[in-house]
């Protein structure tokens, strides 16, 4: 479940052992009766608390039979039509996928795997063996069962050295006889049997808590339809990109490239037959989002942008629902490249941004909370560090981060030797060159260009050059391929603004770690490895000892700074009236229960 929760976003990110919904402000029955109270702020704007939003629908009326529900991904871009969890790598293919596909263990509120999903499983004393058991009546979109040899299909795909995607990590290394496997050591790998038609075996290296709240890759590959494409091909199949199958409560009927995905419902579904008869999910551009709802053209869409909420909070023919997103904002530095080789993170003491002090003082410059308030009105935060507040047991919350202040920034930057030496203004490096600093950012809705302006200010006034590449904000799928998506780095990015949806599982490893593609600064050092490493072993089956891991691996990343998170976020999510039994609560896949009690969507006023 962890990759596919990483939105990259994916990415993608993509928590912990013990989250409780009730810690998010999302399951308070105290609150039931809000859904946004808003207080004003310093300037007389309205500022907006998370807590004060229902997690889930509160919608009344009798559920129709059938109906056809419409639903927006909010992007101003296409998606890239990806569709399979084993092959997807942005973060919005997995809006549409998750409709027809889902994961054959299922969690609950504390994203610990549960008995209650597609499969059940059991774990020896050991701790290391895991045996899964698919049930009898889970079956693919064509009537094939959907099989355990299918689910060790998915694994040898993703360790397979011609594997054209991104999934293979710390999820599957972790298997006895994957690396081999990898490596073309192996034919086979020797942690993973298949017992029977349903049983499936898999051996660990080691005992980890990781295994337990997200560590296992829990999706199937038909192998019926992939095994006659070279695996190196896969990714560019008709059975990827336009005629995918699932196992989900929906089957795919059409699809319209980079627009829109129609589905079915599939009356053979697991846990019985869905309550829609048709669904529409269709790409809708921020800037059009607000009309699109209130005209019923969608009903509800995967994330409202907070930036437009105070100017919509009162849309009279929605509720909004909201939780603590898993997911945050971050500036990260190039520090190094990516190995396509050897699979790894590749330093390099030579890049611009390898001065730590440097990006000490790029933090220190920037002031989140105040970006939070003044262009999200609250629903978005200062972030302190990188394991954020939706991981309560492990998000440390007495470290305060890398906090503003420019005078401070000033000081680190003329004791390490960065002045302005030819009275521009602009400060040089310490071997007296120009210093132009290559800044990566995303388009997207009304704040991204602002923020971006806003940030460039900031490093502008403690006399850094900060220019925007290309002199432009990037299209998203650009913009990914351009900071190492693809494991090619574009020199000319220095510094870039992203975020992370992070993983049900709080093992950080996914986004830092050495071999992680995800790692797009390129950092890594001993220290990390070794923490990271600490945090996934048996030791850390142990609550106490894994948060004081955690903590020290927060302590660490706010020293070294390969990045500086600066917002966790709120996720809002606007429904139409006339839709019943949705949720955004972070264990939620029930879209087989979604009912809507009218034909049509109710208009706004």
């Amino acid at each position: 479940m962890k990759g596919s929760r990483w939105r990259i976003l994916l990415y993608a990110l993509l928590l912990g052992l013990v989250l409780t919904l009730a810690a998010c402000g999302g399951d308070d029955e105290s609150k039931s009766d809000k859904s946004g109270d808003k207080k004003s702020g310093k300037d007389g704007d309205q500022i907006y608390s998370i807590e004060d939003f229902n997690v889930e629908t509160k919608n009344e009326g009798e559920a129709m039979d059938g109906g056809h529900l419409k639903f927006g991904v909010v992007t101003d871009t296409a998606f890239e039509g990806l569709l399979n969890f084993n092959f997807y790598s942005g973060a919005y293919d997995v809006e549409f996928i998750k409709w027809f596909d889902e994961s054959l263990l299922s969690a609950d509120e504390t994203h610990n795997f549960t008995q209650d999903g597609a499969a059940t499983f059991e774990v020896d004393d050991s701790g290391k063996v895991f045996t899964f058991t698919i049930r009898d009546n889970v079956n693919w979109h064509d009537g094939e069962p959907v099989t355990a040899e299918d689910w060790a299909y998915a694994y040898e795909v993703i360790g397979h050295p011609d594997y054209p995607g991104v999934r293979y990590g710390d999820d599957f290394t972790v298997i006895e006889g994957m690396e081999e496997y990898h490596n073309g050591k192996a034919d086979s790998i020797s942690g993973i049997e298949v017992v029977d038609e349903k049983t499936m075996k898999i051996t660990y290296k080691e005992a980890s808590p990781s295994l337990l709240s997200g560590g296992i890759w829990s999706y199937a590959l038909p192998k019926h339809v992939f095994q006659d494409i070279p695996i190196a091909e896969m990714e560019k199949s008709d059975a990827v990109r336009k005629e995918p199958i699932g196992m989900g409560p929906y089957k795919v009927k059409s699809i319209t490239p980079g627009e829109a995905v129609v589905y079915t419902k599939n009356e053979d579904y697991w846990q019985g037959e869905p309550k829609l008869d048709e669904v529409t999910v269709k790409v809708v551009n921020p800037k059009t989002v607000v009309q699109a709802l209130e005209s019923g053209e969608v009903d509800t869409v995967h994330e409202f942008p907070t930036d437009q909420y105070p100017d919509n909070a009162d849309m009279s023919n929605v509720e909004f629902i909201g939780n603590v997103d898993m997911a945050y904002s971050y500036i990260g530095f190039k520090l190094g490249t990516w190995d396509k080789e050897k699979k790894e993170v590749k330093p390099d003491p030579n890049k611009k941004m390898a001065d730590v002090n440097l990006r000490k003082a790029m933090g220190h410059a920037i002031d989140n909370e105040a970006v939070g308030k003044q262009f999200y009105n609250g629903l978005r935060w200062n972030a302190t560090t990188l394991i954020p507040p939706s991981h309560p047991d492990f998000h440390d919350q007495d470290n305060p981060g890398i906090e503003y202040n420019p005078e401070q920034a000033k000081k680190l930057l003329d004791e390490a030797g960065y002045k302005d030496t030819d009275g521009d203004g602009m400060r040089e490096n310490p071997d007296g060159e120009d210093l132009v600093i290559n800044f990566a950012s995303m388009s997207g809705g009304e704040t991204a260009e602002p923020v971006a302006n806003y940030y460039i200010q900031s490093w502008k006034k403690v006399g850094l050059n900060v220019q925007l590449l290309d002199g432009r904000l990037q299209e998203f799928n650009s913009f990914y391929d351009r900071i190492g998506q693809s494991g090619d780095d574009d020199p000319k990015v220095d510094v870039y603004a992203a975020g992370w949806g992070v993983a049900t599982d709080v093992n950080p490893a996914g986004l830092y770690g050495r071999d992680a593609l995800f790692n797009f600064s390129r950092y890594a050092s001993e220290e990390n490895d070794q923490l990271l490493e600490q945090g996934v072993s048996k030791d850390a089956m142990d609550l106490e000892y894994r948060q004081k891991v955690y903590k020290e691996w927060q302590e660490l990343m706010v020293e070294e700074v390969p990045v500086i998170p600066t917002n966790y976020r709120a996720k809002l999510v606007p429904v139409n009236k006339r839709v019943l039994n949705y949720s955004v609560a972070h264990n939620w896949g029930n879209y087989y229960e979604i009912a809507v009690t009218q034909e049509e969507p109710v208009k706004a006023e």
